[in-house]
């Protein structure tokens, strides 16, 4: 039986990072109008960061967009310094101007220094990468001992109604479909990555947002502003009809209007947050270590 050859370590390549840069380039001048999901997300890794006690020195806004997590945790007193990467050269303008220190960086192999910061943010950004276990790993090696990382990136619950309506749509007049939507991971996926990262005490959780329009196709309006709209990579599918859109919305207007008349959009925003390894974090107690029995406990309890 002829030998198989060894399987190919490098991940596919779905999204076309030149694409992503152009989409958030093609957003820049009118993102403030198309922001509200970023902002949300901004103010939630804010308050989170000042949950924590630790004060750093050096912090990094990855996949910054217009860099307003940035400026939001320069405003607060944890944080020292702070720097802004983008992919795109037009959201570094706009960071550069909002007087942040920003620069081009690409997510995907953004070349940093190991132990070069002593916090990473990233809101709504890392979705877009096509080895996002390589890059979390990046991330944390990045990392000063006991640094943070705090990301949130769109869950696999986002845009669901848009997906099975373009799918359902496609397979009616096409007899099957192609990739229109993101593919996105779920908690249990952020979950499990984390923790092969190498991250310690990893928390992932998950926000739910939904948002109503009058209409399906501001919902496309909207991820044009936000820089969202698709970027598979050449080969990895096809053009949108005309027809096949318009038969999805007609499908989105029937089967997700409320009564009102309004249509909802659901986004999943997943939260990640993690420490690179440290000697003066707390431990868990290896397995036999404790000194006194649940079941002893629990024993005791009942006959109290």
């Amino acid at each position: 039986m002829p030998s198989q050859p060894p399987p190919d370590p490098t991940p596919p390549r779905l999204f076309d990072r030149d694409r992503v840069a152009r989409n958030r380039n093609r957003a820049a001048a009118q993102f403030e109008n198309y922001d509200f999901l970023k902002a949300r997300v901004s103010s939630d890794i804010a308050d989170r960061l000042a949950d924590t006690s630790h004060v750093f020195p050096r912090a990094l806004d990855l996949g910054a967009h217009d860099g307003q997590l940035a400026g939001l945790i320069r405003a607060g007193k944890q944080v020292e310094t702070v720097e802004a990467g983008d992919l795109s050269e037009r959201m570094v303008a706009l960071a550069e101007a909002g007087g942040l220190h920003a620069r081009l960086m690409d997510e995907e192999n953004p070349g940093l220094a190991a132990g070069s910061y002593d916090l990473i943010v990233s809101a709504l950004s890392l979705h877009w990468v096509n080895d996002l276990p390589g890059t979390l790993i990046q991330i944390r090696n990045a990392l000063k001992p006991d640094g943070l990382f705090l990301g949130a990136l769109f869950g696999a619950g986002t845009l669901a109604e848009l997906r099975s309506c373009l799918m359902e749509a496609e397979t009616e007049l096409r007899g099957g479909v192609a990739p229109r939507v993101s593919p996105l991971p779920g908690l249990r996926d952020m979950a499990s990555l984390m923790q092969r990262a190498g991250y310690a005490l990893p928390v992932v959780d998950r926000d739910t947002v939904v948002v109503r329009y009058a209409d399906p196709m501001t919902l496309l309006e909207d991820l044009k502003g936000m820089g969202e709209r698709a970027a598979f990579s050449a080969g990895t599918m096809r053009p949108l009809t005309r027809s096949v859109l318009h038969r999805a919305l007609k499908l989105y207007r029937e089967g997700f209007s409320d009564a009102d008349g309004k249509v909802r959009a659901t986004f999943e925003i997943v939260h990640l947050s993690g420490w690179h390894p440290a000697d003066s974090q707390p431990k868990p107690l290896k397995p036999g270590s404790a000194r006194a029995s649940l079941a002893d406990a629990v024993k005791g309890h009942r006959q109290s």
